[in-house]
C-alpha cells in the first residue's frame, strides 16, 4: 500500500493533501504542532491515518516522527515538507532578529529535517518523491518581507542542490513554488490577493505534478506569467514597483 508523510498537516494545504491522498488509499502520516487539530483529522479520516505532535525546526521530534510512521509502513512513497511559517519583518527593528530566525529555521532547516530521516532508504530503494513547498516569493525580494523572501529563495535552491544531487537516483524531487492560497496564513493580509486559490484545488495540483514527475511547479497557471515577469524584469524597474507593494503584517507566533 502506498504512503505518504506531510509536516504542516493541521490546516491549509496540509490538510487538504491528507483528504486527498487518504481518498486515493494512501496511508498518510501527519506532523504539526498542534496535537488537538491533527486529532480531529485522524478521526474524520479513519485507520489509515497516523499522526505526530512535532516541530519541524526541531530535528530530534521529526526525526521521531519519521522513524515511527516507519516502523509502522516501511519507507513513504511521497514525503511532503509543507510546514512553513510567515509574517513581516523589518531588519532595522531589534524585536525581528528572533523572527528572522524562526522563519528561516522552520522554512529551511524544517524541510532538511523533514527529507533527511528517509533519504537513506529511498535512494536504497531507487523510489520516491520528495516535495518541497516554497513560494513566488522567492524569485525575487519583497518588501517588509525579508525572512519570508530570503527563506524561500534559500529552499528553493536547496531543492535544486537536492535534485541534482539524487539525479538518476530513482528519486525525484519535485520543487513547488503557489502564489497566493487561501490558508490561515494568507487570512492575516490586509490586501488584494490575485488569482487566489483554495487549498484544495492547490492540493489537487501538487498531487497530479508528483504523478507527472515534475520537477517545478508554479501554481496557479496564472503565476508562471508572474513569476516570469518577476524575474527578468529589469532591476530599475523592479525596484520601483517593489517598493510600492503592500506589506504582510507583522510577524507573530
Amino acid at each position: 500500500m502506498q504512503s505518504v508523510f506531510i509536516t504542516g498537516a493541521s490546516s491549509g494545504i496540509g490538510t487538504s493533501l491528507a483528504r486527498q491522498f487518504y481518498r486515493e488509499g494512501f496511508v498518510v502520516g501527519l506532523v504539526a504542532r498542534r496535537n488537538h487539530e491533527l486529532r480531529s483529522i485522524k478521526e474524520s479520516l479513519g485507520e489509515r491515518c497516523y499522526f505526530y505532535q512535532a516541530d519541524v525546526a526541531d530535528y530530534k521530534t521529526v526525526r521521531l516522527a519519521a522513524e515511527q510512521f516507519m516502523q509502522h509502513v516501511g519507507i513513504p512513497n511521497v514525503v511532503i515538507a509543507n510546514a512553513g511559517i510567515s509574517g513581516g519583518t523589518l531588519s532595522e527593528e531589534f524585536g525581528d532578529v528572533e523572527a528572522f530566525e524562526q522563519i528561516l529555521r522552520t522554512n529551511v532547516l524544517g524541510v532538511v529535517n523533514t527529507f533527511q530521516p528517509f533519504m537513506k532508504g529511498m535512494l536504497r530503494e531507487n523510489r520516491g518523491t520528495f516535495v518541497g513547498v516554497s513560494s513566488i516569493a522567492g524569485i525575487r525580494g519583497l518588501p517588509g518581507s525579508g525572512a519570508y523572501s530570503a527563506s524561500k529563495a534559500a529552499l528553493t535552491t536547496y531543492l535544486e542542490s537536492l535534485r541534482v544531487e539524487l539525479h538518476e537516483s530513482g528519486v525525484n524531487v519535485l520543487t513547488v513554488c503557489p502564489g497566493y492560497i487561501k490558508t490561515p496564513m494568507t487570512d492575516v493580509n490586509q490586501f488584494h490577493m490575485p488569482f487566489l486559490m483554495n487549498s484544495d484545488d492547490a492540493a489537487d495540483s501538487i498531487i497530479q505534478a508528483i504523478k507527472r514527475k515534475k520537477v517545478v511547479h508554479i501554481m496557479p497557471w496564472q503565476m508562471k506569467l508572474v513569476a516570469s515577469c518577476m524575474k527578468w524584469l529589469p532591476r530599475v524597474i523592479y525596484d520601483r514597483l517593489a517598493s510600492t507593494a503592500p506589506r504582510k503584517p507583522k510577524f507573530t507566533r
